[in-house]
Order: structure tokens, then C-alpha cells, then sequence
């Protein structure tokens, strides 16, 4: 078979079957991502095939990490209107069309990620086979950033499985292992790695007939069910998200209701729908809080760093779960604390994640193995990160490091979760203070992605490296700020959740609060987040900020703080707590005044993002919007405090600032740095 030689990102051979092998390998990247450059070599080689057609094709990944990762979603952000991103999605449709019209078998084999535009087009061949491991991921995750399938997969992925099971994957965005995929029928078979390509040779060989639906899934695609089950689905999806700030899932049960008895007008409808979502706000921030996430994961990268060990000292909630956290990325792990007494709750909840993440008996147990109770510190001297976790107390803190430094090795780490103090007042304890970094986790641990990565004035640039590195080795996302008095999260968060305090105690419904934020998009009201934190943490935090910002602290929260009343862990804070959940009572449903409360809520929390970039407690704009999605869930379809301002307009929010600051006093005065830090 004679190939155009002029091929940068694929690779095609033919074997003594007959049968064509085509190797994708993205020049000059890691991933596989379906570029404008990759689609047209495809394009390409798919009609060469046509004109001389081999006994079957094979398409295979070269990238050890995976099949392909997806549409390049860089080229999407740059779409500057609706024809141009339909331009792009009818070239991906036609070229997957063009594979799944080959007049031969086709055959995906599949290893690692496979997602979105990848699994769009494997869903083009005539079978899938994937690699039987549990790195194997295959998913259509699109919703995720605000769009849906637009390739040919929700045509192709309804009639493969049927309405219903297609719809809950993509509308979930969650991805599925080999095994999984092979139960409900989204590949044909699974392989170990080393009867992988032979699998797909029999499928070739074979040519069995193609999967298909069984009765009843196929039933869900019928025209006189379609309706109900998309009212069905619309209830679903209202109760994660909101149509208004996430369009997407509604856009997609929309255009499956509508098209799924005709293919070619769903394709249509499918590529028209992707288009206008993809030019859409909420699309544009969400592919923005990707790029963001993205950049957070180069950093600490080829340092060389290869933490084994970790020690963490205080078994508390925040020591504790910090410590399962890394016995569940594979790290031995030893945990101090005073007494064996204190450690058990620790390792009772470590036991608790390890079922919840792990499930397997086997790799339970061995996370177990790795986690040792260590009450007498031995840990110290092994340890290549020694992460410190005990109660917010400078003394107790600095007390600490004197014992802990001359046992520790030279180049170990040493690490403060301090949620507050500067690193300044604790380093002094230390004879090398260079090796002092804050790594503040947020709670809960296991579902946070964020750690800040806390430079003090003597943190030497190995340490900090290498902590950003540790976060990275973790699977978490390192966000370097400076030392500073509450960093970046708490010093911005702060100021918002006690203006909800003070709503509260002016009358206003603790609901009604957190409905007026949920409303703009934040995934948790304050009032219940404070309940959630501690009010006794919230109370200690806002203290220590207050001594340095000379903002006050509301005399209700002191007041429940002293009355015992701590938030959900003692069952009563500004919510009561019956089985862990709030009971919600008052005007959750209310509507006047809620812009108001909003306002007062958001423009808080603004002018104090506005004050840390003027200070540069982080490096730029973006670094703060990624702080503030990642560490706080702000709204990401807003794409962060900064990109909001910029977005709508920093006019208004100092109009309203100063509206507020002449009704309710000076904590609304502006920040110097409005019309400066955010352009």
C-alpha cells in the first residue's frame, strides 16, 4: 500500500494481512489532541484507504499515557464567533463520517485516557477494544466545559447504547475503566496489553456484527418516549445545576429529544448547538478555569524531587486526613501525635477514605500498610517532607521546630499548614529557616484540589520547588502565594463570610443568605460554609486578619463561639445540624432584597481579591482566579473574582462599593487597587 509520505502526526504500515495500522503520535506532544493539523492528516489518510482499501484498519496510540485526549480545546478558545466554531465541528464530524462510511472493518485500540473527541472517534469505528488495566478511562466529559459532544458522539453513542445510558455518561462527564465500558457496551472487548493487537486483529478478520442496544435501551430513542425521559432528565440535571449558569446538559437532552429518530439532523443540530455553547460565556470561563488548572500542573515540575516519605505532626482533622491523603497517592506515611488515643480517630477516618477511594480489599489494605501511627515521632528522621498540622498557636508552633529540625534529614522539607500566621514569625525557631514552606491544605482534604504553596521571606527556591513538586506528586494543584496574613483563600474569603454574619444579625435568614449565593453561582452559601468550617476557626481566623487589616469581627460570632454554638460539629451553629445535614428554616424562597444581599456578599469578596493582587500575594490575575475556583469553588463559569471584574466592568462594581460604603460604613471603602491591579 503506497501512503503520502507528508504525514507529521500519524504513521500508517501495513501487515501481511493486509490489514493498515495507523499510529497516532502527535508531533512535538505528549498528548494526542485532535488539532486542526491532526483532523486534516486524517481527513487525508481516511480517503487514500478509500481509494485502496486494505482487509481492515487499525487505529492505535503511540503516547504511552493514552488513546486521545480530546478536540484541542486551545483551538476552541480562540473561536471568535458561531461560524467559525462551526466551521471546526462540521470538519470533525465530516472527517469521523468518512471513517465510519470505510468500506472495511475499523477497529479503535484503546489504552489510558480516552475522552471526548477521542472517544468520538472511536465510536467512528466499526469496534473498540480496550486495554484491561484501571488506567484505561474512556468518557465524553464535555459538559464539563460548558459544551457537549459535537464530533458525531451523541449520535453515535445514543444509537450504540440507547437514549438513556448515552445521555447519563454524557450528561455525568464521568469516565469509565475497560471493564465498565465492556458491561454496558461501549466497547466490543477488552485485552490485557499483551493480546491487545491481537484482539483487534480477530475483530478484523472476524468482522463480527457490531454491537448494538438491547431492546429496551433501544426503546429509549423512540419518539413517543423521547419527551418524558428528557423531563426526566431536565429534573436531574436542575438539581446539580442551573440552566441559566450552565446551559450545556439542557442544550444536549434538548437535541437528542428533538433529532434522535433522524441521524443526519442530530448531527446537524448536534454541531449547531456545540457552536452557539462553545461562543457562549459560560463555555469561554470554563475553558479558561482549564487552561488555568493546566498551568497549575506545570508548575513544580523537573525538579528531580522523589518524596517517599512523609511525617506529618498533629492528628487533628486537617493532620489527619492530610496524612491518608498521601498514604493514598502511595506515600509511607507515619503520623504523630501525643498520645496512640489521639491517632486513632485519624486512622478510623483514614480507613473510611482508603473503602471510599480504593475499594479493592488489596489496595485498601496496602494504604493502610503505609500509613503508620507514630506517637513517639519516629517518622522524623526518614521522612523527605515533614508537614506540620497542629493548632493555629505561633508558641506551640515554633516550640515544635526546635525539637523536630536537628532530627530531621538535611534535605527534608519542612512544611506548616498554617491557615494564617505568617511564615516570618514561625521561621525564627529555626537554625536553617530556608527550609520552612507552608503547604495549606483545605478541607476536605480528599475533595480539594488546591494547596497553597507559601513563600516566607527566608524560603529558600529549592524548598519551594520542591514543595510545589510534593503537591503535584500528591495530585494536587500547587498555587505559590507570599506570606502574607491569611495568604490568598482565607485572606479573600474571610471578608465575605463575615459580611454574612453581619446580614444574619441585621435579621436576614440564614437561607436567604446562602440562597443569594448559590444564586450567583458559588457551590455553597457562607453562612452554612462558616457551620462547615468551624464558627470557632472562622472566629480565630478573622481575629488574626483583623489584627492586621484593622477590619472587625461581628460580636455575634463571638457570642455563639462562647455559647458553645461551633457549626455542624456540635450540631448547632447558625444552622441546627439533625444527622449531619442543616435544617434549613426561613425565606430560602425569597425573593426581595436578594440582588442586595448578593451585592453586598460578591463586592467583599472582590475589593479583597482586588487588594491581594495590588499587594502581589500571587503573580498575576489568572494565578488568583485559579486560587479562588480551585480553593473555593468560586462560580467557574465567571472564570474568577479578576476575570468577573473584567468581564462586566469594573465601573459598576466601584459604583456599587461606594453605594454600599456610604450605607453600611467603611469595610466597602475602595481598595487603591481599583482601576490599577484590574486592568
Amino acid at each position: 500500500m503506497e501512503m503520502t509520505p507528508e504525514l507529521k502526526h500519524l504513521r500508517i504500515e501495513s501487515d501481511a494481512d493486509n490489514i493498515a495500522w495507523l499510529h497516532i503520535d502527535r508531533a512535538e506532544s505528549a498528548t494526542n489532541v485532535l488539532t486542526h493539523e491532526v483532523l486534516d492528516e486524517l481527513d487525508r489518510t481516511f480517503r487514500e484507504l478509500e481509494n485502496q482499501p486494505p482487509r481492515g484498519l487499525v487505529i492505535l496510540s503511540d503516547k504511552a499515557n493514552g488513546f486521545v485526549a480530546g478536540a484541542d480545546i486551545r483551538e476552541f478558545s480562540r473561536v471568535a464567533d458561531f461560524d467559525g466554531a462551526l466551521e471546526i465541528i462540521h470538519k470533525g464530524q465530516s472527517v469521523f463520517t468518512r471513517l465510519a462510511e470505510l468500506p472495511f472493518p475499523s477497529v479503535a485500540l484503546i489504552h489510558g485516557f480516552c475522552l471526548g473527541g477521542g472517544l468520538e472517534m472511536s465510536l467512528a469505528c466499526r469496534y473498540r477494544v480496550a486495554r484491561d488495566d484501571p488506567g484505561t478511562r474512556l468518557g465524553l466529559p464535555e459538559v464539563r466545559l460548558g459544551i457537549h459532544p459535537g464530533f458525531g458522539g451523541s449520535v453515535r453513542l445514543s444509537r450504540l447504547l440507547g437514549g438513556l445510558k448515552a445521555m447519563e455518561l454524557m450528561l455525568s462527564g464521568r469516565s469509565v475503566d475497560g471493564r465498565q465500558a465492556k458491561r454496558i457496551g461501549l466497547v466490543d472487548a477488552t485485552a490485557p496489553e499483551r493480546h491487545l493487537r491481537a484482539t483487534g486483529r480477530a475483530l478484523v478478520l472476524g468482522s463480527p456484527s457490531p454491537g448494538r442496544p438491547g431492546r429496551m435501551a433501544a426503546l429509549s430513542n423512540h419518539g413517543l418516549l423521547r419527551p418524558a425521559l428528557a423531563g426526566i432528565l431536565r429534573k436531574q440535571v436542575a438539581a446539580r445545576a442551573s440552566e441559566k449558569h450552565y446551559p450545556a446538559p439542557y442544550a444536549l437532552i434538548d437535541v437528542w429529544k428533538d433529532n434522535a429518530g433522524d441521524p443526519g439532523r442530530m448531527m446537524e443540530a448536534e454541531a449547531r448547538s456545540v457552536a452557539k455553547l462553545v461562543t457562549g460565556s459560560t463555555a469561554q470561563n470554563l475553558v479558561r478555569v482549564f487552561l488555568l488548572q493546566e498551568r497549575l500542573k506545570m508548575l513544580g515540575r523537573d525538579t528531580g524531587f522523589q518524596p517517599r516519605c512523609v511525617h506529618v505532626v498533629g492528628a487533628g482533622v486537617m493532620g489527619g486526613d492530610i496524612a491518608a491523603w498521601c498514604a493514598v497517592q502511595g506515600m509511607q506515611v507515619s503520623l504523630q501525635d501525643q498520645s496512640p488515643e489521639r491517632i486513632a480517630p485519624a486512622i478510623k477516618r483514614a480507613h473510611a477514605l482508603f473503602k471510599r477511594r480504593l475499594k479493592k480489599p488489596r489496595l485498601m489494605q496496602q494504604a493502610m500498610d503505609r500509613l503508620f501511627p507514630d506517637h513517639q515521632g519516629l517518622g522524623v528522621s526518614r521522612a523527605d517532607v515533614v508537614i506540620e498540622a497542629i493548632f493555629e498557636d505561633g508558641d506551640a508552633k515554633r516550640e515544635l521546630y526546635r525539637e523536630l529540625e536537628p532530627r530531621m534529614k538535611t534535605d527534608a522539607v519542612l512544611a506548616t499548614n498554617t491557615s494564617s500566621i505568617p511564615l516570618e514569625e514561625l521561621a525564627v525557631s529555626l537554625s536553617r529557616p530556608e527550609r520552612l514552606v507552608g503547604l495549606h491544605f483545605f478541607n476536605p482534604v480528599a475533595k480539594m484540589q488546591l494547596i497553597e504553596v507559601v513563600r516566607g521571606a527566608s524560603s529558600g527556591e529549592e524548598t519551594v520547588a520542591r514543595a510545589m513538586s510534593f503537591a503535584r506528586k500528591i495530585d494536587r494543584l500547587p498555587l505559590p502565594v507570599t506570606s502574607t496574613p491569611g495568604f490568598l483563600v482565607n485572606r479573600i474569603l474571610m471578608p465575605y463570610l463575615m459580611e454574612a454574619v453581619v446580614l444574619e444579625s441585621e435579621g436576614v435568614a440564614p437561607a436567604a443568605i446562602d440562597k443569594a449565593a448559590t444564586d450567583f453561582g458559588m457551590p455553597m452559601g457562607p453562612i452554612e460554609l462558616a457551620d462547615t468550617v468551624g464558627l470557632d476557626i472562622c472566629l480565630h481566623v478573622a481575629e488574626i486578619l483583623a489584627g492586621h487589616f484593622q477590619t472587625t469581627v461581628p460580636d455575634k460570632l463571638r457570642r455563639m463561639v462562647a455559647d458553645g454554638h461551633l457549626g455542624r460539629k456540635s450540631g448547632q451553629g447558625f444552622y441546627r445540624y439533625k444527622k449531619g445535614k442543616p435544617v434549613r428554616q426561613g425565606a430560602s424562597t425569597r425573593t426581595e432584597g436578594m440582588e442586595e444581599i448578593s451585592d453586598r456578599l460578591v463586592l467583599r469578596l472582590l475589593n479583597e481579591s482586588v487588594a491581594c493582587l495590588r499587594e502581589q500575594v500571587v503573580e498575576d490575575a489568572d494565578m488568583l482566579d485559579a486560587g479562588m475556583i480551585f480553593g473555593t469553588g468560586f462560580a467557574p463559569f465567571r472564570g474568577g473574582p479578576m476575570h468577573y471584574i473584567h468581564d462586566s466592568g469594573e465601573k459598576s462594581f466601584r459604583e456599587k462599593l461606594r453605594r454600599q460604603q456610604k450605607a453600611h460604613g467603611d469595610r466597602f471603602a475602595e481598595d487603591p487597587g481599583w482601576g490599577t491591579a484590574t486592568t
